[in-house]
Formats: C-alpha cells, sequence, structure tokens
C-alpha cells in the first residue's frame, strides 16, 4: 500500500514535469512565431515602401542664396579713389520653373535683400535739404569716409543646368537682370572733430536696375554683376554729373 502511494506521488511528480516542459515549449515556440511573423511583417512593410517611393521627374531647383562680392565703382568722377575693401552682401530665395522636358533649361525668379558698402574719398555733407559733393583734399586726415546702402531686390534669371532628379551635385550658368528698390542709406565721415552722418539722400537713385551671371558646380559659385543706372540720380561736383555705376565681383552660395 505505501508503495504504491509512493508510486502514484512519483508519478504524479513526472506528469507535472512533463506538464511544465510542455508549457515551455509551447511558450518558446509561441515567441519564436511572434518574432518571425514580426520580422516578416517589417519586411513586407519596407518592401511596400520601397514601392510607394516614386522618384520625382518633375523636380524644382528652388534655392536660397546667399553672396558675398567686391563692389567697384565705374565711371568715378575725376580724383575719386577706393583705397579700401568695399563689401557687399546678398540673401534670397529663387522659385525655379523649369520649361523643358529634361528641366535643364528653367526660369527663375524671387525676392532677396543687398547690402553694400563703398569706402572711397568722395565727402557727403547736407545743409537744410540740400546734399552737397567733394572729393576731399589728400592732405586731409580722416579715419572713415563711406557711404552704404540697403536694398530690396527682384531677380529674374533664365538658367542651364545638368542636374538631375537623382543629384544636386551639378553644373550651372544663370544669367539675367536684377531690379532693386533703395530702402535705406547711410554716409558716414569721420575726422578728429568727429562724426558727419547723413540718411535719407534723396540724390541717390531709388530703383535700380542691372544684368548679373554666376556660373559653377555644386553651392559655391562665381558671381558678377553690372549696374545699368547711375547709383547716383542728381548728384554733382561743381556742376558735373557723378554718374558712377556698380560692378561687383564675388561669389554666390545656392542651397536647396
Amino acid at each position: 500500500m505505501v508503495k504504491e502511494v509512493q508510486m502514484n506521488k512519483v508519478k504524479t511528480k513526472i506528469d507535472q514535469s512533463l506538464g511544465k516542459s510542455s508549457s515551455l515549449r509551447l511558450f518558446f515556440s509561441w515567441v519564436l512565431l511572434v518574432s518571425v511573423s514580426a520580422v516578416f511583417s517589417q519586411q513586407t512593410q519596407q518592401s511596400q515602401e520601397t514601392k510607394d517611393v516614386k522618384i520625382d521627374s518633375l523636380y524644382r531647383e528652388d534655392q536660397f542664396y546667399f553672396g558675398f562680392t567686391y563692389n567697384s565703382l565705374l565711371q568715378k568722377p575725376a580724383g575719386l579713389k577706393q583705397d579700401k575693401f568695399s563689401a557687399g552682401i546678398s540673401a534670397g530665395f529663387l522659385r525655379d520653373m523649369p520649361i523643358n522636358k529634361d528641366r535643364t533649361i528653367a526660369i527663375a525668379s524671387g525676392l532677396g535683400f543687398s547690402y553694400n558698402n563703398y569706402i572711397q574719398n568722395l565727402a557727403v555733407s547736407k545743409i537744410d535739404q540740400t546734399f552737397s559733393y567733394a572729393i576731399i583734399d589728400p592732405g586731409t586726415a580722416y579715419s572713415k569716409n563711406k557711404f552704404s546702402q540697403l536694398l530690396v531686390d527682384v531677380p529674374i534669371e533664365l538658367r542651364w543646368r545638368t542636374s538631375t532628379y537623382e543629384s544636386y551635385k551639378f553644373w550651372r550658368i544663370y544669367g539675367g537682370l536684377k531690379f532693386s528698390y533703395l530702402l535705406m542709406d547711410r554716409s558716414v565721415f569721420t575726422d578728429d572733430q568727429g562724426k558727419v552722418v547723413v540718411s535719407g539722400n534723396k540724390d541717390f537713385n531709388k530703383i535700380l536696375y542691372g544684368a548679373y551671371a554666376s556660373a559653377g558646380y555644386n553651392t559655391i559659385n562665381v558671381y558678377i554683376y553690372y549696374g545699368l543706372t547711375p547709383i547716383f540720380k542728381t548728384a554733382a561736383i561743381d556742376g558735373d554729373k557723378i554718374a558712377m555705376k556698380l560692378l561687383q565681383i564675388g561669389v554666390i552660395f545656392y542651397i536647396l
């Protein structure tokens, strides 16, 4: 009788062990099945996403731009000199409008701002509402003489490039006209006696335009601009009209 009871206990323990083992096998089988299903589902999803990605054959080269130039004055009056580096900076956005099937030729227009600085020896003064101009005598000691302008720009350009929808690195030649409106101006003369500041000069041309071109590869490009209108509208030195125009040479960066 005792032996029979002991045998039953042993049998019960074995059944329990087998039951646990079966449960563990079932659990691990379930985990493996879920893992395989998850991997398969992920691969299927990635494959589907890959199929959903479409190549944009109707791409545009809409771009932000930033330029840095040296400002050179042309048709200067006698005696006027630029003895230091006169810098210009510009920035803006251009909207691209392709006009051929390969999208390698386009028209673009946009909006931007320019700041031009001119360091030279033309003194600007104001008495009442009258502005006057004179070439600073070489014997006069002064530390600064310049005028600067802030303009809003509207460029309109024709574009040629070797771009494709698969690459953002390409050769380009852009050229066109830039129309500018003068927002602010400031002339500064500084010597031992102090500083003379003149702003709101009505003798400056409010509306300017000129031709420009840029060429290069990828982001960095060379840039040149030639002003077709004089910087001054009515300024004169001893009755001789100041007909200076602007030539800019520098670099321009295009960023998508």
